[in-house]
């Protein structure tokens, strides 16, 4: 038996013990793993910085570094995610229909864990931790497994998390660390069937294809974000230059920073000089097509692979087009399904974006950024679903449950 295989057979163990625990017992295990994670920030960042070090000589963008790095703040959040979750109903054990047989049996369907949960993730160490508190309080048991780049962050992250539950009388293996980050690793992973019963990829778009491609475990699909802003005409120019920038400035290496512009042509003369403008603040490279070159003189020429690009950089890509239904066409055509905007007057454009574009979260006025769990009211995410089974966009405690049947008889055969 492999070390994987031993893991997950502890795993599973600890699944079916975690199934029956309390809300209150679960939210002892989080509260402990939070404080615990403060308690020991000094060590977190001492480990981090060994990673960010290597990152560093290993060449590594500092757009990807950014995501990678830890400090008291971030730890705080990473902190105050627990928190959050301790504060969100239990999803376990809700009676979510029920109805009774003409023979006189009462059928109910409640909500139960899925049992144990595989994660594949890269470069965020602050995914360690808001996976576990998800899965602990959603009753199940994980099996985490880091890229190298933030293997000693992950590594102190996850013991410290396991010592916690361990003393609150939980059992540590509700959490599991695989500290071989080696491909042989992801690969058992995905043939794992016996121990994981889903398996959830969390990085860019080689990690999610390797995964979705060669797991025989079930996955959801989390994804990459060739996210979308279109100007509509009647756009206020100042509310869409504001919501361009921030959805491609304030965090460019994530999943729902905005990768392409689209722009009416009606309004791209003066919308586009002053996105640039904007833009330039944060030296923003505009990828456009000839009519955007011809408006922005810095602006380079794009080719075919900049529509279909998630660049997780200062690079946005710029067309125009003639009217929404181009619009719609284009992000249809080149979208990962992940988050998709319009800014808009014009209610009749805005509802038909809504009802025409397919992805996992569509916006009127407001910033692609916004597609997050904790943002939607979800405490942490265990990552943004862009399929449709199980669940699709930002995971919560809800989506890390299945369902089951209990049938109440007094001798009823068929």
């Amino acid at each position: 038996m492999t070390q994987l295989e031993i893991m997950g057979k502890s795993a599973k163990v600890a699944a079916r013990m975690l199934a029956t625990a309390s809300t209150g017992a679960k939210n002892f295990a989080l509260k402990a793993i939070s404080e615990a994670l403060i308690e020991n920030s000094a060590k977190i960042i001492e480990c981090n910085n060994i990673d960010i070090e290597n990152a560093r000589q290993n060449g590594m963008p500092e757009s990807i570094i950014d995501r990678l790095k830890l400090d008291e703040q971030r730890i705080k959040n990473m902190a105050k995610g627990v928190d959050d979750v301790i504060a969100l109903p239990d999803p376990i054990g809700r009676s979510i229909d029920g109805s009774k047989h003409a023979n006189g049996m009462v059928i109910n369907k409640v909500t139960v864990p899925l049992g144990v949960i595989g994660i594949i993730y890269e470069a965020r160490p602050n995914v360690t931790s808001d996976a576990a508190a998800l899965c602990l309080k959603s009753g199940n048991a994980v099996i985490l497994r880091g890229g190298k780049e933030a293997i000693n962050s992950n590594s102190a992250i996850a013991q410290i998390m396991r010592n916690a539950i361990e003393k609150t009388g939980l059992s540590a293996d509700c959490i599991n660390f695989v500290t071989d980050t080696s491909r042989e690793t992801a690969s058992q992973m995905m043939r794992l069937n016996e121990y994981i019963d889903v398996l959830i990829p969390r990085g860019g778009a080689g990690l999610i294809s390797a995964v979705v491609n060669n797991s025989t475990v079930p996955v959801i699909e989390t994804g990459t974000g060739n996210c979308h802003t279109y100007v509509d005409k009647s756009a206020d120019i100042e509310m869409a230059v504001n919501i361009v920038n921030n959805a491609k400035t304030s965090r460019p290496s994530v999943c729902n920073a905005c990768e392409s512009v689209l722009v009416h042509k009606d309004i791209a003369d003066k919308f586009l000089p002053a996105m640039y403008a904007k833009l330039r603040e944060k030296d923003v490279t505009v990828r456009g097509d000839d009519a955007v070159c011809s408006i922005l003189d810095n602006a380079e020429k794009a080719n075919e692979e900049d529509w279909g690009k998630e660049y997780l950089d200062y690079i946005i890509a710029a067309k125009i087009v003639a009217d929404i239904d181009e619009a719609i066409e284009h992000i249809c055509t080149y979208s990962t399904g992940h988050s998709e905007c319009i800014v808009t007057s014009d209610y009749a454009n805005a509802q038909k974006f809504l009802t025409q574009i397919d992805a996992a979260a569509v916006y009127v006025n407001a910033s692609t950024r916004f597609t997050d769990g904790g943002e939607f009211g979800l405490g942490a995410e265990i990552g943004i679903s862009t399929q449709k089974l199980h669940t699709r966009g930002p995971m919560g405690l809800n989506e890390l449950t299945t369902v089951k049947y209990l049938i109440y008889g007094n001798g009823q055969i068929r």
